[in-house]
Protein backbone atom coordinates (compact mmCIF):
# COMPACT_ATOMS: atom_id res chain seq x y z
CA UNK A 1 0.00 0.00 0.00
CA UNK A 2 1.39 3.38 -1.05
CA UNK A 3 1.19 6.77 0.65
CA UNK A 4 -0.25 9.66 -1.42
CA UNK A 5 -0.08 13.42 -0.85
CA UNK A 6 -3.17 15.33 -1.94
CA UNK A 7 -4.49 18.86 -2.27
CA UNK A 8 -8.28 19.17 -2.47
CA UNK A 9 -11.10 21.69 -2.14
CA UNK A 10 -14.12 20.80 0.01
CA UNK A 11 -17.76 21.80 -0.50
CA UNK A 12 -17.22 25.04 1.43
CA UNK A 13 -14.42 26.05 -0.95
CA UNK A 14 -11.69 25.48 1.64
CA UNK A 15 -8.38 24.07 0.39
CA UNK A 16 -7.13 21.05 2.33
CA UNK A 17 -3.85 19.16 2.19
CA UNK A 18 -3.01 15.80 3.63
CA UNK A 19 -1.93 12.20 3.14
CA UNK A 20 -3.81 8.97 2.60
CA UNK A 21 -2.92 5.34 1.99
CA UNK A 22 -4.22 3.33 -0.97
CA UNK A 23 -3.15 0.40 -3.13
CA UNK A 24 -3.32 2.45 -6.33
CA UNK A 25 -3.65 6.08 -7.38
CA UNK A 26 -7.09 5.27 -8.81
CA UNK A 27 -8.25 4.01 -5.41
CA UNK A 28 -6.81 7.12 -3.76
CA UNK A 29 -8.80 9.29 -6.19
CA UNK A 30 -11.91 7.21 -5.45
CA UNK A 31 -11.53 7.79 -1.70
CA UNK A 32 -11.30 11.55 -2.22
CA UNK A 33 -14.19 11.71 -4.70
CA UNK A 34 -16.38 9.72 -2.33
CA UNK A 35 -15.83 12.49 0.24
CA UNK A 36 -17.18 15.00 -2.32
CA UNK A 37 -13.78 16.67 -2.58
CA UNK A 38 -12.41 18.35 -5.71
CA UNK A 39 -8.91 17.04 -6.39
CA UNK A 40 -6.36 19.75 -7.13
CA UNK A 41 -3.25 17.59 -6.83
CA UNK A 42 -2.50 13.95 -6.01
CA UNK A 43 0.91 12.29 -6.08
CA UNK A 44 2.68 9.42 -4.39
CA UNK A 45 4.81 10.50 -1.44
CA UNK A 46 8.54 10.03 -1.90
CA UNK A 47 10.45 7.62 0.31
CA UNK A 48 12.07 10.62 2.03
CA UNK A 49 8.70 12.18 2.84
CA UNK A 50 7.39 8.92 4.21
CA UNK A 51 10.49 8.44 6.35
CA UNK A 52 10.27 11.97 7.75
CA UNK A 53 6.61 11.44 8.58
CA UNK A 54 7.52 8.21 10.39
CA UNK A 55 10.36 9.79 12.31
CA UNK A 56 8.41 12.75 13.67
CA UNK A 57 5.63 10.70 15.21
CA UNK A 58 4.24 7.83 13.24
CA UNK A 59 0.62 7.11 12.40
CA UNK A 60 -1.35 5.99 15.47
CA UNK A 61 -2.05 2.28 15.57
CA UNK A 62 -5.45 0.66 15.88
CA UNK A 63 -4.82 0.09 19.59
CA UNK A 64 -4.15 3.82 20.11
CA UNK A 65 -7.39 4.73 18.37
CA UNK A 66 -9.37 2.13 20.31
CA UNK A 67 -8.11 3.44 23.64
CA UNK A 68 -8.85 7.02 22.57
CA UNK A 69 -12.43 6.16 21.59
CA UNK A 70 -13.18 4.23 24.77
CA UNK A 71 -11.67 6.89 27.02
CA UNK A 72 -13.65 9.58 25.19
CA UNK A 73 -16.87 7.63 25.80
CA UNK A 74 -16.10 7.19 29.50
CA UNK A 75 -15.32 10.88 30.01
CA UNK A 76 -18.22 12.30 27.98
CA UNK A 77 -20.73 9.87 29.52
CA UNK A 78 -19.62 11.20 32.92
CA UNK A 79 -20.95 14.62 31.91
CA UNK A 80 -17.65 16.23 30.89
CA UNK A 81 -17.94 18.68 27.93
CA UNK A 82 -16.39 17.54 24.63
CA UNK A 83 -13.76 20.33 24.63
CA UNK A 84 -12.63 19.42 28.15
CA UNK A 85 -12.59 15.72 27.24
CA UNK A 86 -10.39 16.38 24.20
CA UNK A 87 -8.03 18.50 26.27
CA UNK A 88 -7.71 15.75 28.89
CA UNK A 89 -7.14 13.03 26.30
CA UNK A 90 -4.72 15.12 24.26
CA UNK A 91 -2.49 15.76 27.25
CA UNK A 92 -2.27 12.10 28.22
CA UNK A 93 -1.96 10.55 24.74
CA UNK A 94 1.54 9.19 24.05
CA UNK A 95 1.41 9.05 20.24
CA UNK A 96 2.59 12.45 19.00
CA UNK A 97 0.51 12.54 15.83
CA UNK A 98 -2.68 11.55 17.65
CA UNK A 99 -1.99 14.03 20.45
CA UNK A 100 -1.52 16.90 17.99
CA UNK A 101 -4.70 15.92 16.15
CA UNK A 102 -6.78 15.77 19.35
CA UNK A 103 -5.53 19.12 20.63
CA UNK A 104 -5.92 20.62 17.16
CA UNK A 105 -9.55 19.49 17.08
CA UNK A 106 -10.10 21.07 20.48
CA UNK A 107 -8.80 24.42 19.23
CA UNK A 108 -11.00 24.23 16.12
CA UNK A 109 -14.10 23.47 18.20
CA UNK A 110 -13.35 26.47 20.42
CA UNK A 111 -13.49 28.58 17.25
CA UNK A 112 -16.92 27.25 16.38
CA UNK A 113 -16.10 24.28 14.13
CA UNK A 114 -17.89 20.97 14.58
CA UNK A 115 -15.82 18.00 15.73
CA UNK A 116 -16.32 16.17 12.43
CA UNK A 117 -15.11 19.16 10.41
CA UNK A 118 -12.15 19.57 12.75
CA UNK A 119 -11.21 15.92 12.27
CA UNK A 120 -11.13 16.36 8.50
CA UNK A 121 -7.98 18.46 8.92
CA UNK A 122 -6.18 15.31 10.16
CA UNK A 123 -6.92 12.61 7.55
CA UNK A 124 -3.89 10.51 8.54
CA UNK A 125 -5.36 10.12 12.03
CA UNK A 126 -9.12 10.21 11.49
CA UNK A 127 -10.18 8.28 8.40
CA UNK A 128 -13.37 8.87 6.47
CA UNK A 129 -15.32 6.26 8.43
CA UNK A 130 -14.47 7.95 11.71
CA UNK A 131 -15.37 11.42 10.43
CA UNK A 132 -18.66 10.20 8.98
CA UNK A 133 -19.57 8.41 12.21
CA UNK A 134 -18.77 11.49 14.29
CA UNK A 135 -20.80 13.74 11.98
CA UNK A 136 -23.78 11.39 12.26
CA UNK A 137 -23.36 11.28 16.02
CA UNK A 138 -23.28 15.07 16.28
CA UNK A 139 -26.38 15.46 14.12
CA UNK A 140 -28.36 12.81 16.02
CA UNK A 141 -27.13 13.69 19.49
CA UNK A 142 -25.49 10.28 19.92
CA UNK A 143 -21.81 11.22 19.69
CA UNK A 144 -20.88 8.87 22.52
CA UNK A 145 -22.45 5.90 20.68
CA UNK A 146 -20.50 6.74 17.53
CA UNK A 147 -17.23 6.74 19.45
CA UNK A 148 -18.20 3.50 21.18
CA UNK A 149 -18.84 1.78 17.82
CA UNK A 150 -15.54 3.04 16.43
CA UNK A 151 -13.79 1.80 19.57
CA UNK A 152 -15.15 -1.69 18.90
CA UNK A 153 -14.05 -1.51 15.26
CA UNK A 154 -10.52 -0.40 16.12
CA UNK A 155 -10.27 -3.08 18.82
CA UNK A 156 -11.21 -5.79 16.30
CA UNK A 157 -8.57 -4.43 13.93
CA UNK A 158 -5.98 -4.39 16.70
CA UNK A 159 -6.72 -7.99 17.65
CA UNK A 160 -6.27 -9.15 14.07
CA UNK A 161 -3.03 -7.19 13.65
CA UNK A 162 -1.69 -8.64 16.91
CA UNK A 163 -2.58 -12.17 15.78
CA UNK A 164 -0.80 -11.73 12.45
CA UNK A 165 2.32 -10.39 14.17
CA UNK A 166 2.30 -13.18 16.73
CA UNK A 167 1.81 -16.03 14.28
CA UNK A 168 4.26 -14.67 11.69
CA UNK A 169 7.29 -14.36 14.01
CA UNK A 170 8.40 -18.00 13.84
CA UNK A 171 7.89 -18.41 10.04
CA UNK A 172 9.81 -15.17 9.49
CA UNK A 173 12.71 -16.43 11.61
CA UNK A 174 12.70 -19.74 9.70
CA UNK A 175 12.79 -17.93 6.35
CA UNK A 176 15.72 -15.75 7.46
CA UNK A 177 17.57 -18.80 8.82
CA UNK A 178 16.97 -20.67 5.56
CA UNK A 179 18.34 -17.80 3.48
CA UNK A 180 21.33 -17.43 5.81
CA UNK A 181 22.16 -21.16 5.76
CA UNK A 182 21.97 -21.33 1.96
CA UNK A 183 24.23 -18.28 1.53
CA UNK A 184 26.80 -19.61 4.02
CA UNK A 185 26.90 -23.05 2.42
CA UNK A 186 27.17 -21.70 -1.12
CA UNK A 187 29.74 -19.03 -0.29
CA UNK A 188 31.79 -20.79 2.42
CA UNK A 189 31.32 -24.56 2.40
CA UNK A 190 31.07 -25.32 -1.33
CA UNK A 191 34.13 -23.20 -2.37
CA UNK A 192 36.30 -25.15 0.11
CA UNK A 193 35.59 -28.36 -1.78
CA UNK A 194 35.51 -26.82 -5.24
CA UNK A 195 39.23 -27.10 -6.07
CA UNK A 196 39.46 -30.63 -4.74
CA UNK A 197 36.44 -31.78 -6.71
CA UNK A 198 37.66 -30.04 -9.85
CA UNK A 199 40.95 -31.99 -9.68
CA UNK A 200 39.14 -35.30 -9.91
CA UNK A 201 39.53 -37.01 -13.25
CA UNK A 202 36.04 -38.49 -12.97
CA UNK A 203 33.02 -36.77 -14.43
CA UNK A 204 31.25 -34.75 -11.74
CA UNK A 205 27.56 -35.51 -11.14
CA UNK A 206 25.08 -33.06 -12.61
CA UNK A 207 23.89 -32.01 -9.16
CA UNK A 208 27.48 -31.13 -8.17
CA UNK A 209 27.97 -29.03 -11.30
CA UNK A 210 24.69 -27.26 -10.63
CA UNK A 211 25.54 -26.39 -7.02
CA UNK A 212 29.07 -25.25 -7.95
CA UNK A 213 27.58 -23.06 -10.67
CA UNK A 214 25.22 -21.49 -8.13
CA UNK A 215 28.14 -20.87 -5.79
CA UNK A 216 30.13 -19.12 -8.53
CA UNK A 217 27.13 -17.05 -9.63
CA UNK A 218 26.45 -15.95 -6.07
CA UNK A 219 30.06 -14.89 -5.67
CA UNK A 220 30.69 -13.26 -9.06
CA UNK A 221 27.28 -11.82 -9.91
CA UNK A 222 25.67 -11.10 -6.53
CA UNK A 223 25.15 -7.45 -7.41
CA UNK A 224 23.37 -8.39 -10.63
CA UNK A 225 21.21 -10.93 -8.79
CA UNK A 226 20.36 -8.34 -6.15
CA UNK A 227 19.51 -5.84 -8.87
CA UNK A 228 17.16 -8.36 -10.51
CA UNK A 229 15.35 -8.91 -7.21
CA UNK A 230 15.01 -5.14 -6.67
CA UNK A 231 13.73 -4.65 -10.22
CA UNK A 232 11.15 -7.40 -9.73
CA UNK A 233 9.89 -5.77 -6.52
CA UNK A 234 9.75 -2.32 -8.13
CA UNK A 235 8.08 -3.76 -11.22
CA UNK A 236 5.37 -5.46 -9.20
CA UNK A 237 4.73 -2.27 -7.21
CA UNK A 238 4.47 -0.22 -10.42
CA UNK A 239 2.18 -2.84 -11.89
CA UNK A 240 -0.07 -2.65 -8.83
CA UNK A 241 -0.52 1.12 -9.31
CA UNK A 242 -2.36 0.70 -12.60
CA UNK A 243 -5.93 -0.55 -12.62
CA UNK A 244 -5.23 -3.50 -14.92
CA UNK A 245 -2.22 -4.52 -12.85
CA UNK A 246 -4.14 -4.16 -9.60
CA UNK A 247 -6.95 -6.32 -11.00
CA UNK A 248 -4.44 -8.97 -12.10
CA UNK A 249 -2.78 -9.05 -8.68
CA UNK A 250 -6.17 -9.14 -6.96
CA UNK A 251 -7.18 -12.14 -9.08
CA UNK A 252 -3.86 -13.83 -8.31
CA UNK A 253 -4.40 -13.33 -4.57
CA UNK A 254 -7.74 -15.13 -4.74
CA UNK A 255 -6.36 -18.05 -6.77
CA UNK A 256 -3.53 -18.94 -4.38
CA UNK A 257 -4.57 -21.93 -2.22
CA UNK A 258 -5.51 -20.99 1.37
CA UNK A 259 -4.42 -17.37 0.83
CA UNK A 260 -7.36 -16.80 -1.52
CA UNK A 261 -9.86 -17.94 1.10
CA UNK A 262 -8.15 -15.77 3.71
CA UNK A 263 -8.34 -12.70 1.45
CA UNK A 264 -12.03 -13.38 0.79
CA UNK A 265 -12.77 -13.69 4.51
CA UNK A 266 -10.75 -10.57 5.37
CA UNK A 267 -12.60 -8.45 2.82
CA UNK A 268 -15.96 -9.90 3.86
CA UNK A 269 -15.28 -9.16 7.53
CA UNK A 270 -14.07 -5.62 6.79
CA UNK A 271 -17.01 -4.83 4.49
CA UNK A 272 -19.74 -6.16 6.78
CA UNK A 273 -18.26 -4.64 9.94
CA UNK A 274 -17.85 -1.19 8.38
CA UNK A 275 -21.26 -1.25 6.70
CA UNK A 276 -22.96 -2.38 9.92
CA UNK A 277 -21.27 0.37 11.91
CA UNK A 278 -22.29 3.06 9.42
CA UNK A 279 -25.89 1.90 8.98
CA UNK A 280 -26.37 1.62 12.74
CA UNK A 281 -25.34 5.27 13.00
CA UNK A 282 -27.99 6.36 10.52
CA UNK A 283 -25.74 6.80 7.47
CA UNK A 284 -27.75 6.33 4.22
CA UNK A 285 -27.10 3.06 2.39
CA UNK A 286 -25.49 4.65 -0.69
CA UNK A 287 -23.08 6.73 1.39
CA UNK A 288 -22.33 3.73 3.61
CA UNK A 289 -21.49 1.58 0.58
CA UNK A 290 -19.22 4.31 -0.78
CA UNK A 291 -17.26 4.38 2.46
CA UNK A 292 -17.26 0.63 3.12
CA UNK A 293 -16.00 -0.09 -0.40
CA UNK A 294 -13.09 2.29 0.12
CA UNK A 295 -11.83 0.26 3.09
CA UNK A 296 -11.33 -2.95 1.09
CA UNK A 297 -7.86 -4.06 0.01
CA UNK A 298 -8.70 -6.29 -2.96
CA UNK A 299 -9.76 -4.39 -6.08
CA UNK A 300 -12.21 -7.10 -7.18
CA UNK A 301 -14.15 -6.61 -3.95
CA UNK A 302 -14.00 -2.83 -4.38
CA UNK A 303 -15.52 -3.18 -7.85
CA UNK A 304 -18.18 -5.57 -6.52
CA UNK A 305 -19.25 -3.04 -3.89
CA UNK A 306 -19.28 -0.21 -6.45
CA UNK A 307 -21.56 -2.30 -8.68
CA UNK A 308 -23.79 -3.05 -5.69
CA UNK A 309 -23.95 0.66 -4.84
CA UNK A 310 -25.01 1.51 -8.39
CA UNK A 311 -27.66 -1.23 -8.34
CA UNK A 312 -29.03 -0.07 -4.98
CA UNK A 313 -29.20 3.51 -6.24
CA UNK A 314 -31.43 2.26 -9.07
CA UNK A 315 -33.81 0.50 -6.69
CA UNK A 316 -32.30 -2.96 -6.27
CA UNK A 317 -31.79 -4.59 -2.90
CA UNK A 318 -28.21 -5.09 -1.69
CA UNK A 319 -28.07 -8.88 -1.50
CA UNK A 320 -28.72 -9.51 -5.21
CA UNK A 321 -25.76 -7.58 -6.75
CA UNK A 322 -23.44 -8.96 -4.05
CA UNK A 323 -24.52 -12.47 -5.03
CA UNK A 324 -24.08 -11.73 -8.74
CA UNK A 325 -20.55 -10.42 -8.18
CA UNK A 326 -19.33 -13.89 -7.21
CA UNK A 327 -16.80 -12.41 -4.79
CA UNK A 328 -18.57 -12.64 -1.44
CA UNK A 329 -19.30 -15.97 0.31
CA UNK A 330 -22.96 -17.09 0.29
CA UNK A 331 -23.35 -16.37 4.01
CA UNK A 332 -22.81 -12.65 3.39
CA UNK A 333 -25.59 -12.07 0.87
CA UNK A 334 -27.89 -14.64 2.47
CA UNK A 335 -27.75 -12.91 5.86
CA UNK A 336 -28.16 -9.51 4.20
CA UNK A 337 -31.24 -10.85 2.38
CA UNK A 338 -32.70 -11.96 5.72
CA UNK A 339 -31.91 -8.53 7.15
CA UNK A 340 -33.68 -6.86 4.24
CA UNK A 341 -36.77 -8.99 4.81
CA UNK A 342 -36.82 -8.34 8.56
CA UNK A 343 -35.70 -4.71 8.47
CA UNK A 344 -32.58 -5.45 10.50
CA UNK A 345 -29.70 -5.25 8.01
CA UNK A 346 -27.19 -3.71 10.41
CA UNK A 347 -27.90 -6.40 13.02
CA UNK A 348 -27.38 -9.19 10.49
CA UNK A 349 -24.23 -7.53 9.18
CA UNK A 350 -22.86 -7.43 12.72
CA UNK A 351 -23.45 -11.17 13.09
CA UNK A 352 -21.73 -11.86 9.76
CA UNK A 353 -18.81 -9.63 10.73
CA UNK A 354 -18.39 -11.46 14.05
CA UNK A 355 -18.43 -14.80 12.24
CA UNK A 356 -15.84 -13.79 9.65
CA UNK A 357 -13.63 -12.14 12.26
CA UNK A 358 -13.31 -15.58 13.87
CA UNK A 359 -12.87 -17.21 10.46
CA UNK A 360 -10.03 -14.81 9.64
CA UNK A 361 -8.31 -15.62 12.92
CA UNK A 362 -8.58 -19.37 12.33
CA UNK A 363 -7.50 -19.09 8.68
CA UNK A 364 -4.50 -16.95 9.63
CA UNK A 365 -3.41 -19.41 12.31
CA UNK A 366 -3.84 -22.34 9.91
CA UNK A 367 -1.87 -20.61 7.16
CA UNK A 368 1.01 -19.77 9.48
CA UNK A 369 0.93 -23.27 10.99
CA UNK A 370 1.25 -24.80 7.51
CA UNK A 371 4.06 -22.44 6.56
CA UNK A 372 6.32 -23.65 9.38
CA UNK A 373 6.71 -27.30 8.25
CA UNK A 374 6.79 -26.18 4.61
CA UNK A 375 9.74 -23.87 5.31
CA UNK A 376 11.51 -26.60 7.30
CA UNK A 377 11.04 -29.05 4.41
CA UNK A 378 12.43 -26.50 1.94
CA UNK A 379 15.41 -25.89 4.24
CA UNK A 380 16.05 -29.64 4.54
CA UNK A 381 15.80 -30.16 0.77
CA UNK A 382 18.13 -27.25 -0.04
CA UNK A 383 20.74 -28.16 2.57
CA UNK A 384 20.46 -31.85 1.67
CA UNK A 385 21.00 -31.05 -2.01
CA UNK A 386 24.12 -29.02 -1.27
CA UNK A 387 25.55 -31.71 1.05
CA UNK A 388 24.73 -34.43 -1.47
CA UNK A 389 26.49 -32.50 -4.24
CA UNK A 390 29.69 -32.63 -2.19
CA UNK A 391 29.37 -36.19 -0.88
CA UNK A 392 28.55 -37.92 -4.18
CA UNK A 393 31.84 -37.20 -6.03
CA UNK A 394 33.88 -37.79 -2.87
CA UNK A 395 32.22 -41.18 -2.37
CA UNK A 396 33.00 -42.07 -5.97
CA UNK A 397 36.61 -41.03 -5.43
CA UNK A 398 37.00 -43.17 -2.29
CA UNK A 399 35.36 -46.14 -4.03
CA UNK A 400 37.84 -45.79 -6.90
CA UNK A 401 40.77 -45.71 -4.46
CA UNK A 402 39.52 -48.88 -2.74
CA UNK A 403 39.49 -50.67 -6.07
CA UNK A 404 43.10 -49.78 -6.80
Amino acid sequence: MANYIYTVINKEGKQLKGNLEADTKELAELQLRNQELTIVGLSEASVMNQQISFNIGGKPKARDMSVFCRQFVSIVDAGVPVITALNMLGEQTENKMLREAILGCKLSIEKGTTLADAMMDYPKVFDRIFVTMVRAGEESGSLSKSFDRMGVQYEKQHQLNALVRKTSIYPTILILVTIGVVIVMLRVVVPQYKDMLSDLDAELPAITKFVMGLSEALGDYWMILLGIVVLLIVGIRQMAKGESGAVALSKLQLKIPMLGKLVQKQNSASFTRTLATLLASGIPMIDALNIAGGTLKNLLFVQAVEHARDSVSMGSNLSLPLKESGQFPPLVYQMISIGEDTGNIDGMLDKVADYYDEEVKEATEQLMAMMEPAIIIVLAVVVGTIVLSVIMPMSSMYAALDNV
